[in-house]
């Protein structure tokens, strides 16, 4: 499987289902009457990130992971987003960012050596391929997956098909 193909599709998939997942939380808090501040600063358990900055993080692994591998400028975007529909809008940034790549702009990435923080001062090279797949992947999926199960132990009636979305 090429490199773009183990990522691009991925990160588009599990974003789309993430803003899917935020629209329904959106629903959710309308319906039941809950103060819109109350899904963006939730955490599972009080020293975990809150969802806002679960979202953040997920965005940041796809719209990074995606230049390392290609050797494009790695973007910065800060981290203002306050309310679920700032959250999308990141989202949809994110997703449009990664769309935005060729196949053939990963020419290469899997053997390439890609650095990248581990940290505020440490760094780590490996081989793009075991980049992607034993750190960027798996980092991605915590904070996809993280964000979700903030919202299901917050009520929002989500399941296992909104979390993997349309393929």
């Amino acid at each position: 499987m090429s490199t773009y193909a183990a990522s691009i599709p991925v990160f588009v998939q599990m974003l789309n289902s993430l803003s899917a997942v935020l629209d329904k939380a959106e629903a959710h808090a309308a319906a039941k009457k809950i103060a819109p501040e109350v899904f963006p600063t939730s955490r599972l358990y009080p020293d975990m990130l809150p969802l806002t900055r679960q979202v953040q993080v997920a965005c940041d692994f796809a719209s990074k992971t995606t230049a390392r591998l290609t050797q494009a400028e790695i973007p910065t975007t800060p981290d203002t987003e306050t309310t679920i529909a700032d959250l999308k809008a990141r989202i949809a940034k994110a997703v449009a960012y990664v769309k935005g790549f060729k196949p053939e702009q990963f020419g290469g990435a899997d053997t390439r050596e890609v650095n990248f923080p581990v940290g505020p001062s440490a760094t780590m090279t490996l081989k793009g391929e075991q980049y992607l797949h034993n750190y960027a992947l798996p980092n991605f999926y915590f904070h996809v997956v993280t964000a979700y199960d903030i919202l299901r132990h917050n009520g929002v009636e989500i399941g296992k098909r909104d979390f993997l979305g349309a393929a």
